[in-house]
């Protein structure tokens, strides 16, 4: 860091203007994705799924709680196959998908307000997500998908973890019964519509904490394994 660039003001202003040129083309093109992702086709959800929630049983409409739009973060978490090369334990979630709804939980509210229900979904029981949710301080809804078919049809789980998976839209090793992602729906006439699922550095956007490292000289500074290599769940740092 101490062998980094140190100019006068006056060149420091004029690189900083050209690199916001730059930033102001992403902002335009990202906002131009933005539109064509709201523009792409939905797909009818047919299926019935349910799930075990603090309310009990609960349809995928009820997930809505009277709003139009839901947004569910498929978190990793099924004690079923935890072990040493899992991150998720028998009893808490992914500690990678941990660091991702530390970020949900002081927007719900927000999100409230312009029709959207935030809530996310795990194999595991829910009791373990219960009992971790008090641990954690959460308030958004996370419930279990414990026996159906609802994270195997949007491909974040797995029957077996030695094959290769169909995983952001190809097939390829995952090693793991689990993986994260995010999946978008729409209520319209009592209908269900599928309009979205993103996966992988898809999710970047999620995670707030990483839009404040990208700000700073270090950046994320976290090598080749990403945020494996340092995020802890919020109560297992060391100092």
């Amino acid at each position: 860091m101490t062998t980094h660039k140190v100019v006068k003001h006056d060149e420091w202003l004029k690189a900083r203007k050209r690199h916001l040129a730059k930033e102001k083309e992403f902002t335009r093109m990202r906002d131009q994705l933005s539109r064509e992702r709201r523009d792409l086709p939905w797909e009818l959800v047919e299926k019935p799924y349910t799930f075990q929630g603090e309310r009990g049983t609960q349809t995928l409409g009820d997930l809505f709680e009277g709003r139009g739009q839901l947004i569910v973060y498929h978190a990793m978490f099924h004690p079923d196959t935890a072990g040493p090369h899992t991150p998720w334990t028998a009893d808490a979630p992914c500690y990678v998908c941990s660091f991702w709804m530390d970020n949900f939980n002081g927007i719900t509210i927000h999100l409230n307000h312009r029709d959207i229900t935030m809530a996310a979904i795990s194999r595991a029981p829910y009791a373990k997500l219960a009992g971790y949710k008090k641990r954690m301080g959460w308030g958004f809804p996370w419930l279990s998908s414990l026996g159906g078919d609802f994270n195997l049809d949007y491909r974040v789980s797995f029957t077996d973890e030695k094959a290769e998976v169909d995983y952001n839209y190809r097939l390829r090793p995952w090693g793991l019964t689990e993986a994260p992602g995010i999946s978008v729906f729409l209520e319209d006439g009592g209908r269900i519509y599928h309009t979205y699922s993103t996966y992988e550095r898809g999710l970047d956007m999620l995670n707030v904490a990483y839009h404040y490292m990208d700000l700073v000289p270090k950046g994320r500074d976290e090598g080749d394994d990403g945020a494996t290599a340092w995020v802890r769940r919020r109560d297992e740092y060391r100092d």
